[in-house]
């Protein structure tokens, strides 16, 4: 499952915004079933940015969000998202028809 979390971030606030983003997936990527993160700004809206995260399960994912270390670093962070659905299920790779 992949999870994809937004932050709509002011461009002058964002070499802070940034930097607590990369400690929270730090503390994330040390919990059980995490696989890959990565993040982003939008190429159209640059105060737009994203974190997506791939975990084994819902549940992993979930309970990775329960350790004391987590709730310091990633949590706080984690709530200035925007309110929107963030966890899916894998669909499975799609290949390009030629």
């Amino acid at each position: 499952m992949f999870v994809v979390i937004r932050f709509r971030v002011e461009q002058t606030a964002q070499p802070e915004f940034i930097g607590r983003l990369e400690t929270a997936v730090e503390v994330l990527s040390r919990q059980k079933g995490f696989v890959a993160a990565r993040t982003g700004r939008n190429a159209d809206d640059p105060e737009l940015l994203a974190l997506s995260m791939e975990w084994v399960n819902i549940g992993s994912y979930r309970r990775a969000l329960s350790p004391y270390e987590v709730k310091l670093a990633a949590v706080p962070l984690l709530s200035q998202a925007i309110d929107e659905p963030s966890a899916y299920d894998d669909l499975g790779e799609f290949a390009p028809h030629r």
